[in-house]
């Protein structure tokens, strides 16, 4: 026992010797320094949430206590910025970003305009998983999705590489919904509100966005949520069909399951290719004290946002793992998606 005991003292003495090496080594580096945190997608929603809490108190747990400022660089649903990352950014940890969930599902397919490699990317770590939903106005002939089979349904896309527009076209070709792609808005945000104008019928944000900046329209029932782009059914919704649910075959289910699974990726953030190991490790490290930072958690709890943290290390493996698809069920996805594009 004596024996075990030392050995485990030993072990974390070791590893804590480690860190202040990490900590020692980066420390003149980023003193001083301003970090660039880079936001794939306009104000409003909660990939811009996200990144500005973290850009509030990530800082002071980095040594050296860099600045962070966080600033927009919209586009091609994100891929505008994956491809800055991986190829214009500094690859000095002075350059960090957060992307739509769903490039690494985009880059099995070989979506255009896709110059990244997810895999290359230094995950960092994701602050939460996502929810997304397709709700329309409560005006539209769709309230539910059933209806999206009997009437068309214009809905708001955000880009290429977003939910927003990969949901409804793999919903179309499987479920025989009839939604109509309305392209061009930048953010979830100006999504809901071309909803709410009238310009389409439908949008869609994640639960948490509703939750946080939208319960009036839960409580006044000005919305009606179609779907959720999950797995299964969260506890919260019971009563709204995931997205699985909706495939007519086996073969349907596994399309719907393949591209929803980048709801546990998530909110994330990410660095270039090429950055020192111990720079990673220390951004690495730094997000997971941020995520445990009481004052970050009053903030998320103060936006009414989800607080569901993953290691960067266990994240990289899950985006190694999205691009290990079967090749069958990417090349059917492939040509449902660029038919529509």
């Amino acid at each position: 026992m004596l024996i075990a005991i030392g050995a485990s003292v030993l072990a974390s003495a070791a590893t804590l010797s480690a860190a202040r090496a990490v900590a020692q080594s980066v420390e003149p580096f980023f003193k001083g320094r301003t970090i660039n945190l880079y936001i794939g997608f306009g104000p409003g929603g909660t990939y811009d949430l996200y990144a500005r809490l973290l850009a509030r108190h990530m800082g002071r747990h980095i040594p050296g206590n860099p600045s962070i400022v966080a600033q927009a660089m919209p586009g091609a649903g994100s891929i505008t910025l994956a491809n800055f990352l991986f190829n214009v950014a500094p690859k000095d940890g002075t350059a960090i970003g957060i992307v739509a969930q769903a490039v690494a599902v985009e880059e099995a397919l070989k979506s255009s305009g896709i110059a990244y490699r997810s895999a290359e990317f230094n995950w960092i770590g994701r602050a939460s998983n996502a929810v997304e939903l397709i709700m329309s106005w409560h005006t539209s002939k769709a309230r539910t999705i059933e209806d999206t089979r009997h009437h068309d349904t214009p809905t708001a896309g955000t880009g290429p590489a977003s939910p927003s527009e990969g949901i409804p076209r793999l919903l179309n070709a499987t479920y025989g919904s009839r939604f109509r792609i309305v392209s061009g808005y930048q953010a979830s945000a100006i999504a809901l509100l071309a909803m709410e104008k009238g310009e389409v019928d439908s949008a869609q944000t994640s639960w948490s966005t509703i939750k946080a900046t939208k319960s009036d329209w839960l409580k006044a029932g000005h919305i009606n949520i179609l779907t959720q782009s999950t797995l299964e059914r969260i506890a919260d919704l019971p009563n709204v069909p995931a997205v699985v649910e909706l495939g007519r075959t086996p073969e349907d289910k596994a399309l719907l399951a393949f591209y929803v699974s980048s709801s546990e990726v998530g909110r994330s953030f990410l660095a270039p290719p090429g950055l020192p190991a111990e720079r990673v490790t220390t951004l690495r490290r730094a997000f997971d004290a941020v995520m445990d930072d009481p004052e970050m958690k009053v903030d998320i709890e103060r936006a009414k946002a989800e607080r569901v943290p993953l290691t960067g290390e266990r994240l990289q493996q899950m985006i190694v793992d999205t691009l290990k698809a079967p090749p069958e069920v990417v090349a059917r996805m492939k040509a449902i998606l660029s038919a529509a594009r």
